[in-house]
């Protein structure tokens, strides 16, 4: 059971969170020692006694976490605040126990007033996170639950320890080399012209480009192929069918429509992705909240009944009390004390059995939320995971066109200014017909 604790104060602002209506239920299970009878009077009773010292924080907060596969018993939680207040030396003050009910997991939060009334101090609590580990600990020894790795040595992590998933999550799985040959080759050999083999190759996810040796093919991932090579053709062959380098992108430029496109395409696939996980998400959390309805009105019956059942039962030990001369008779004979102790024995044991039927159908409870929250936990784990995948390739695609842009900036700058003023296959010409004559002379 993890424990945290600190000094405070704000008696009214402590009050307000403890109550607060976020959680699924709410319990205040004790006040001791105060003679409000709520906890925002109980704790504000505490700042009223605390005025007559120096302390500001007179209040010492406890929260207390169980493994959140466990039922743990009220009584297993009093008895772990029991020994969080003689370790810490509050025994005897005013406290208040609040328990919490949230996302299919309970946990309970103690306050104590550390002013000593009789000295008119505040209770001095030093090393006080040294004494929770230690409290902790035990608890969680004497209960036999795992206790966490990084609770037993905080120094014992090891950052080689990934899972096998986190280990491959950069590596990338691509395509076999025969499923891409066989795919070049069916455009080659269903194409009888240029504008047939672009398109052919564009509906398996290729674009036509012009290489720097010959007509290539650039895939999804931006991979560059020779058309000659996969298909397995010789090259007049290919410039034979391919007759038109003008009119197709440089290998650049193809890498940078394919990334754009790419990325684009995966953009909005994350968004339908996104789109379905939130529609799944509201349905469980309208489930949750079903739920959480649901366990209010059983918990209401219950006590309900208990209430019931208390009064009858206290009414039938009160009838057992003889009245008139026979209830005089039975005072002298000490019978009336017997009857008492008797009727204390049975109101103990009622009680007990109360509070365990109580909790009994707390852990109903918190077993059926804990699998609707289980499902959301799942279906946050994929979104993550799958979220990260696509961010991943998103952004592999982008910097793919960053590196393009840099490169052509780079291209741009370091050209003469007549290239830089016409197009490439007007500046092209023009160097042919600029180094014809001198080839001549």
């Amino acid at each position: 059971m993890i424990l945290q604790g600190n000094q405070r104060g704000g008696a009214r602002d402590l009050a307000l969170h403890l109550l607060k209506d976020e959680n699924d239920h709410v319990e205040v299970h004790e006040l001791r020692g105060f003679v409000a009878d709520d906890l925002a009077g109980a704790l504000n009773e505490a700042y009223a006694v605390s005025l007559g010292t120096k302390a500001k924080q007179f209040l010492f907060s406890l929260s207390l976490n169980p493994p959140p596969e466990e039922n743990v018993s009220t009584a297993d939680f009093e008895a772990a605040i029991g020994k969080v207040e003689d370790k810490l030396g509050l025994i005897n003050q005013p406290r208040a126990i609040v328990f919490h009910e949230k996302k299919g997991r309970r946990h309970c939060h103690a306050v104590w007033s550390r002013t000593d009334t009789e000295k008119m101090k505040a209770i001095h609590l030093p090393h006080t996170k040294r004494k929770l580990q230690e409290v902790s600990r035990e608890l969680y020894i004497e209960h036999g639950w795992q206790m966490p790795r990084g609770f037993i040595n905080s120094q014992e992590r090891d950052p080689r320890n990934f899972t096998l998933a986190q280990w491959q999550q950069a590596k990338r799985i691509g395509k076999d080399a025969r499923d891409i040959k066989a795919a070049l080759q069916d455009c080659w050999a269903i194409s009888d012209n240029q504008s047939a083999f672009r398109q052919a190759l564009k509906e398996r996810g290729y674009i036509l480009a012009n290489g720097n040796r010959g007509f290539v093919a650039v895939g999804y991932s931006c991979e560059v192929f020779a058309i000659s090579k996969w298909v397995g053709i010789r090259a007049q062959d290919v410039r034979a069918k391919l007759t038109d380098k003008e009119c197709l992108p440089d290998v650049d430029q193809a890498k940078d429509q394919m990334a754009r496109d790419m990325q684009a395409r995966l953009t909005t696939l994350q968004n339908q992705q996104n789109e379905a996980i939130q529609v799944r998400e509201r349905a469980i959390q309208q489930k949750r909240q079903q739920t959480v309805e649901h366990h209010k009105a059983e918990r209401q019956k219950l006590k309900e009944a208990q209430a019931q059942r208390w009064q009858d039962e206290t009414r039938e030990r009160q009838d057992r009390f003889s009245k008139g001369l026979r209830g005089l008779l039975d005072r002298i004979t000490g019978r009336r004390q017997q009857i008492k102790r008797e009727n204390e024995a049975q109101a103990y044991e009622a009680i007990r059995r109360d509070q365990q039927e109580r909790d009994t159908l707390i852990f109903h409870h918190l077993e059926q939320r804990r699998q609707v929250q289980g499902r959301l936990e799942r279906l946050e784990d994929f979104r993550q995971n799958h979220s990260q995948v696509l961010s991943r390739d998103i952004g592999q695609f982008k910097e793919i066109q960053q590196k393009k842009r840099e490169s052509f900036d780079f291209k741009q700058s370091a050209s003469p200014l007549s290239e830089r003023d016409c197009s490439v296959s007007d500046f092209k010409s023009k160097m042919r017909n600029r180094d014809g004559p001198n080839r001549e002379r």
